[in-house]
């Protein structure tokens, strides 16, 4: 099997690297020091498994296997990690396979030959489980047979649109299969429901304006398209504009 490996720490990859050798259950195709590399990894090697640690900068493990799963031809997974008993409960509860550092060959064994696909909604589950304050840094999408990061702080809003929901972001348009909801809650410190099928990010909102017949809608900075707000929504908008004006 193709194996990539994915570890902020070259000590750790070496190691790694140095115990699939000695199994001769596969061959090391490459290597990452962070989630966003994995991704551009995987895109470009087709690994059929990944190692991926938990705790990287800039992306960490749970999240990169999150657009991972975005692939059409997925990896399998399997984490490496130095938590506590408490933590690894929540892998556990998942069936998620995982490795305890400093990872054994006899165990390391174990988890290649059982290695297993793991889809969204255990991965959610798992991210919700081990922190349940936790979002996404970014929204992938995938564009033909590549898949396209898009940082959330880049997003200017959500629209739902059949069964696909939209991303409108600094940079352009793309389609997710995610809903509306599920977005609601993961990012809701961030974002606020305008309309049934429209969540907006907060910190691009600039006013309310009024159509030729006299309904409100929303403007966003950065985009040039006005947005319906749903009546039941414009108190709450307008208290946020309200508070906004008082702390520029």
């Amino acid at each position: 099997m193709r194996i990539l490996i994915t570890d902020d720490e070259p000590l750790a990859r070496d190691r790694l690297r140095s115990l699939i050798e000695e199994l001769d259950l596969g061959s090391v195709v490459g290597e990452a020091a962070n989630g966003k590399e994995a991704l551009q990894q995987c895109e470009r090697l087709q690994p059929d498994v990944v190692l991926l640690d938990i705790r990287m900068p800039e992306m960490d493990g749970i999240e990169a296997a999150l657009h991972l799963a975005n692939l059409e031809r997925p990896p399998a997974v399997i984490f490496t990690t130095a938590y506590g008993d408490h933590a690894l409960a929540a892998f556990e509860a998942h069936a998620v396979d995982y490795l305890l550092k400093p990872i054994r060959k006899t165990r390391l064994q174990e988890a290649l030959e059982k290695t297993q696909k793991l889809n969204r909604a255990q991965l959610q589950s798992l991210q919700q489980a081990d922190d349940p304050t936790a979002m996404r840094s970014h929204i992938s999408a995938r564009v033909r047979e590549t898949i396209q990061l898009i940082p959330i702080e880049e997003v200017l809003y959500f629209r739902a649109d059949q069964k696909y929901v939209a991303v409108r972001h600094l940079h352009g348009e793309v389609l997710i299969e995610e809903s509306l909801k599920t977005l609601e809650q993961e990012f809701a410190s961030l974002t606020l429901r305008i309309h049934r099928n429209t969540l907006i990010c907060k910190k691009y909102l600039a006013g309310i304006g009024k159509d030729s017949e006299g309904h409100a809608q929303l403007l966003l900075r950065h985009c040039d398209e006005p947005l319906a707000i749903s009546r039941r929504h414009l108190s709450e908008i307008k208290q946020l504009l309200k508070q906004l004006s008082q702390h520029p």
